[in-house]
């Protein structure tokens, strides 16, 4: 079983797939594996792609801290025992501890490809426009994912996946809270809602690439235009490209962007 072991001694857990450049798929506060095998299936024909479990997750120690700079610390620790270069892709906090990474040590990381949101924090949204903005709003999920662990993360996913059968939102969320016990998602939800990437997005540049979609909703944060007028204003040095759905449901065409962003590397 593949482990790295950041300073503190924690065994961080990963997995690989498939050959070619390196693309390492970023977990979030509350995934489940299952989320990300469509992308990881579609990228695996031609990338080698790597998943790995944050701490207190999965195969991973079940230990903390959780805040964004000690993740940020396991994600550079995973880079430098696979060697080379990698494009980042991931979602809600995921990206905010990847553009650490671009941010402190360029050589890398090629991209940090965020399908359907921003490494931007809730305080850079328009102020009232999202159920982030509000931070009565925030502070109350807050305390439903302390109190109400499977609930919450049935609301959250249930309203972002409404393919999802009932039977298949329960199988979810079973799996999700065996692979992120609840201690560990609050801690981690805590933290995210409490972050602030931008100075970090800001000094990784152009290796911010924003996949803007109507079709992720929920109403947390911006879709479609609004999220890429806001990405415009906040970091405009990111690129923005417009897909038609998140990486579960079009996992092609978040691979695209990635093989877009790895053909341009071979070619230079």
């Amino acid at each position: 079983m593949p482990t790295v072991s950041p300073e503190d001694g924690v065994e961080i857990y990963y997995e690989e797939r498939g050959s070619g450049p390196l693309v390492v798929i970023g977990s979030y506060w509350s995934m489940h594996p299952s989320a990300l095998e469509p992308l990881t299936a579609e990228l695996e024909r031609d990338h080698r792609v790597v998943r790995y479990d944050d701490r207190g997750t999965g195969q991973s120690t079940r230990c903390g801290p959780y805040d964004m700079k000690t993740g940020a610390g396991d994600l550079a620790a995973v880079l430098k025992a696979l060697g080379e270069p990698a494009v980042i892709v991931g979602v809600a906090d995921a990206p905010a501890r990847a553009v650490r990474v671009a941010a402190s040590d360029p050589d890398s990381i090629i991209a940090v490809v965020c399908p359907g949101g921003a490494p931007i924090g809730r305080a850079n949204f328009e102020s009232g426009a999202t159920l982030a903005t509000s931070e009565s709003v925030v502070q109350a999920l807050l305390q439903q994912v302390e109190t109400d662990y499977r609930g919450t993360l049935r609301s959250l996913v249930g309203s972002t996946n409404q393919q999802m059968s009932d039977a298949e939102l329960k199988q979810r969320i079973t799996a999700q809270v065996e692979h992120v016990p609840a201690e560990t998602g609050a801690a981690r939800m805590k933290a995210w809602a409490s972050d602030d990437p931008l100075e970090h997005a800001r000094a990784a540049g152009d290796k911010v690439w924003v996949l803007v979609t109507d079709a992720i909703t929920g109403g947390w944060f911006p879709t479609g235009d609004d999220m890429a007028r806001t990405v415009a204003a906040v970091l405009p040095d990111a690129h923005v490209t417009e897909i038609a759905d998140g990486w579960v449901s079009r996992p092609d065409q978040t691979a695209a962007a990635v093989r877009q962003i790895t053909a341009s590397v071979r070619v230079h």
